[in-house]
């Protein structure tokens, strides 16, 4: 994938502490530079990156060098927290999109969420597009349920949004998916079991899939929020990719791999997709335990989706 074209592509991927041995800064480097020879390979236009262990350190370095290795893209960095070191990130290339604002949201969640907004370059008449890299809590239900909500808020007031992380959940249209959820009495690590589930109405234990049915679930009289990509392409596109298993792709003591990395979008945007692939191969099972996801937006399409809708002149 040598030569840019007219489609869109935007990589999602959680790279295990940024590719570092542990949460040790400047150890081996081997797995980072090889995550950032996969990405390039891809030529991604935009990049949610999760895990962005120790990428403040020395003046951002390891940030600036993914992304001058990628792109040249720019990129925007969420802040780490006292208790965790790996923050969201969101990389953008301007020769296909002008950076209109950035924005991080950091109170009531696990990881702050890195959301900037852009707009086709060249396209003064098109909307903004909200961007969002998200890491919803891994051991909390509840605060992920907070998480998912701050999410619907960024398409509020008819915005239109792309949005993709690690939502250490579960899709909640379970009949509809390829992937079964956990079986719980196989998994043999007890914090997964507590960090991943929640009390059912009989008052059993049941998989987590809240924050899918709060970002993509229908409400009463209303639309789903936002589409959630892997389940469009699977069921409106006939992609077997998108209901790929996504992550564990290291441990077996929490079960079956899931399909916890997702991404979503407004209906428009999401209109636009042409293609979905959830890369697991031999190279991206070396750097991290979860899969890169490519989508993949025809530019004329997703120029069409923001573009603003006519409003008929008054009789």
């Amino acid at each position: 994938m040598s030569d840019r074209d007219d489609l869109v592509r935007v990589a999602c991927w959680n790279v295990e502490h940024n590719g570092h041995a542990g949460h040790r800064a400047g150890a081996n480097q081997d797995r980072r530079h090889l995550a950032m020879d996969i990405l390039r390979s891809y030529r991604p236009y935009i990049m949610l990156r999760q895990e962005l262990t120790h990428a403040a350190l020395d003046g951002a370095a390891d940030l600036y060098e993914e992304a001058a290795a990628i792109g040249p893209l720019q990129c925007f960095l969420s802040p780490a927290t006292p208790e965790s070191p790996n923050p969201t990130a969101v990389f953008v290339d301007t020769s296909m999109f002008e950076v209109l604002a950035s924005y991080t949201h950091v109170s009531n969640g696990w990881h702050p969420i890195t959301n900037p907004v852009v707009r086709l370059r060249g396209e003064p008449g098109t909307k903004p597009l909200s961007l969002a890299s998200f890491h919803l809590c891994s051991y909390d239900p509840a605060t992920r349920e907070r998480e998912a909500r701050r999410l619907v808020t960024i398409a509020a007031g008819g915005r239109e949004v792309l949005i993709g992380g690690d939502c250490n959940s579960y899709p909640h249209r379970t009949d509809e998916e390829v992937v079964p959820l956990p079986d719980w009495s196989a998994v043999t690590d007890p914090n997964h079991f507590h960090h991943r589930t929640i009390l059912g109405p009989d008052g059993a234990a049941v998989s987590d899939t809240r924050p899918d049915k709060i970002l993509a679930g229908r409400t009463p009289g209303a639309n789903p929020v936002y589409v959630e990509l892997g389940h469009h392409s699977a069921t409106d596109l006939l992609e077997e990719d998108g209901f790929a298993a996504t992550a564990s792709l290291w441990r077996s003591d929490q079960g079956r791999r899931s399909r916890i990395d997702r991404l979503y979008a407004t209906a428009r945007v999401a209109d636009a997709l042409v293609s979905f692939e959830v890369v697991a191969n031999e190279d991206v099972a070396a750097v991290s335990d979860h899969a890169l996801l490519v989508a993949s937006f025809d530019r004329d399409l997703l120029r069409d989706a923001l573009t603003p809708t006519s409003v008929p002149a008054a009789a």
